[in-house]
């Protein structure tokens, strides 16, 4: 393990944020992030008509109004939190832990020059997303192929698979959540970010099986190993287990819906009305496709979705924070990346598909 330590290194990978959270620096960031292919999957020229007509105009006043309102004295809460992360990682582990963001700063390139600094051989990448989605975990993977090809030739890459279903990780989910679920609640909402449906045909290997049936996600299939809606249930089945939570107290929502394609449902915003008209009184809300809080945890949930909640009628809302740099998550990524330094590349290659190219 020691010999491998000596020439590993460890890149965490995150969303991103913008700088600050003034109108220019989040229309910058919301360039950078709806002209990824992964995330909007349009032709280029149709992709930078809509990003430019449509959505660059209007949205970037508004996104900054919101970021302002979840503001830290320290920067940005994601970027903050993902810092405090990496620097109490980087106590429990024999080898470099840099953080890099997808879209923004620290950009993956700097994150992979800083870990070369220190003559690194083979970095294992660690995209901070539990899920597969081309619109997150995909797009880190191939961002940082690319990168690594065009810039360090020479370094070798693994990748941490989706950890949906890990027993640490739904532990490390239910321990953060305890507090809250040691009070009095009527009922625990999972809210996921959502994602269009075209994106799960999209990331189905087999071109037969998501969406295919009304229990695609139950029946078993090679799909799901890159199946979002799949993964985002089986967590949210798999914690509500191991909580030892009555399966009629709790329900699943998308939210952070953009533009006018259909996505997956119910939205997020609709199952909080719709809880509250039913007569729930106390919500908890949990955000697992989020593990560190954020903009769509902190303002769109936290804010907007407990004055939705309160103006129909509920009278407490709880959000649950992410998994942010509790010492439980900290302690669970130590073990994943002690457990692969004693055996690093072939043994640990990823079992999922290769990312497809051309999805424009």
């Amino acid at each position: 393990m020691l010999e491998n330590a000596l020439l590993s290194g460890v890149l965490l990978v995150n969303l991103g944020s913008p700088a600050t959270p003034q109108k220019a620096d989040v229309r910058r960031y919301l360039n950078e992030f709806l002209m990824d292919e992964r995330v909007l999957d349009y032709p280029y020229l149709v992709r930078r008509f809509i990003v430019s007509a449509f959505i660059l105009p209007s949205r970037p006043a508004r996104s900054a109004a919101a970021y302002q309102s979840i503001w830290w004295k320290e920067g940005s809460p994601l970027i903050v939190i993902s810092q405090s992360l990496s620097a109490a990682l980087q106590k429990q582990v024999q080898v470099p832990v840099v953080l890099a963001m997808r879209y923004g700063n620290p950009s993956i390139r700097a994150g992979i020059a800083e870990l070369v600094k220190h003559q690194i051989k083979q970095i294992l990448v660690i995209p901070l997303y539990p899920h597969f989605a081309m619109s997150t975990f995909e797009t880190v993977i191939e961002e940082t192929r690319r990168v690594t090809a065009q810039f360090f030739p020479e370094m070798r890459l693994e990748f941490l698979p989706p950890f949906y279903d890990s027993p640490t990780y739904i532990e490390a989910l239910v321990d953060t959540a305890r507090p809250y679920l040691d009070t009095e609640y009527d009922h625990l909402l999972f809210s996921y970010h959502g994602i269009p449906v075209r994106h799960l045909r999209k990331t189905d290997p087999t071109g037969r099986h998501c969406l295919q049936t009304p229990d695609c996600c139950s029946v078993a299939s090679p799909a799901h190993v890159s199946c979002y809606r799949h993964q985002v249930l089986r967590t949210a089945e798999l914690f509500t287990h191991r909580a030892g939570i009555s399966e009629e107290k709790v329900s699943v929502a998308f939210q952070s819906r953009l533009g006018r394609d259909a996505w997956l449902q119910p939205s997020t915003e609709e199952e909080i009305r719709r809880l509250a008209l039913s007569g729930v009184r106390k919500l908890l809300v949990i955000c697992p496709s989020f593990t560190a809080d954020c903009l769509e945890t902190l303002e769109e949930i936290g804010e907007r979705g407990k004055q939705q909640f309160l103006q129909a009628g509920g009278e407490k809302f709880q959000l649950i924070p992410c998994l942010n740099d509790s010492p439980v998550w900290v302690n669970t990524l130590a073990s994943w990346i002690n457990e692969r330094l004693t055996n690093f590349a072939p043994a640990i290659k990823m079992v999922m598909p290769e990312p497809r190219k051309g999805r424009s």
